[in-house]
Formats: C-alpha cells, structure tokens, sequence
C-alpha cells in the first residue's frame, strides 16, 4: 500500500513558498523552482551574514586611512600610535568620527602622530 504523505507534504511545501513571497513568477508560484531559489537564498544569506562584517571592516579602514593622509599620517603608523597611546576606539568609531567630526578627529591623528 502507498503512502500518499498528506498534510505533511503540503506543510512543507507551503513552507518553501512562503519563503519564496516577493521572488519574480515562478520562483514564488511553483515548489520545484522555489526549493531551487529559495535554498540559492538561504546559502547566500547565510555566506553573506559573515561577509558583512568583513565588508563593513574594510569600509572602515578605507575611511579611516583617507582621513588619516589628510593629517599626514598612513594608517599603520596612526593605528599604531593609538594603541601605544592606549586609545581604545574601535575602527567603527574612528570612520563615524572621521565623517561626523573632522576637527575632533585631527587631534586623535595629532595624539596617535605623537607617539
């Protein structure tokens, strides 16, 4: 005798469709291309949780190190010169800095160049 699976087949397939909702025409309509879309989504999600925080770092570190020139300074030699300083500021703060408050940032650069 078969077994046919009833609501638990169903259960899982509305599950995959209802994390398929906003995909473009079949890939939120039909089970098969959904599955296939919906775990592409999932891999990606899940990759790009981690890439983010690198991504975010590297941005950062660009901000940082452009601001740091426009006080004469490369960006090894003002991190440096901040931990001999014992400045504790993370690298998201410096770059927040760096935008919001030039001339606050300057005396930082000033203090990391001392050292």
């Amino acid at each position: 005798m078969r077994v046919k699976r009833g609501f638990k087949a169903r259960r899982r397939r509305q599950k995959v469709l209802k994390l398929a909702r906003g995909f473009r025409g079949g890939h939120s309509k039909l089970f098969r291309t959904a599955a296939d879309t919906v775990d592409r989504a999932l891999r990606y999600a899940y990759r790009d949780r981690r890439a983010r925080k690198r991504d975010f770092r590297r941005l950062w570190i660009a901000r940082i190190n452009a601001a740091v020139r426009m006080n004469n300074l490369s960006y090894s030699k003002f991190i440096s010169g901040l931990k001999r300083a014992k400045v504790e500021l993370d690298r998201k703060v410096l770059a927040e800095l760096a935008i919001s408050d030039p001339a606050g940032f300057a005396q930082i650069a000033h203090l990391a160049s001392q050292q």
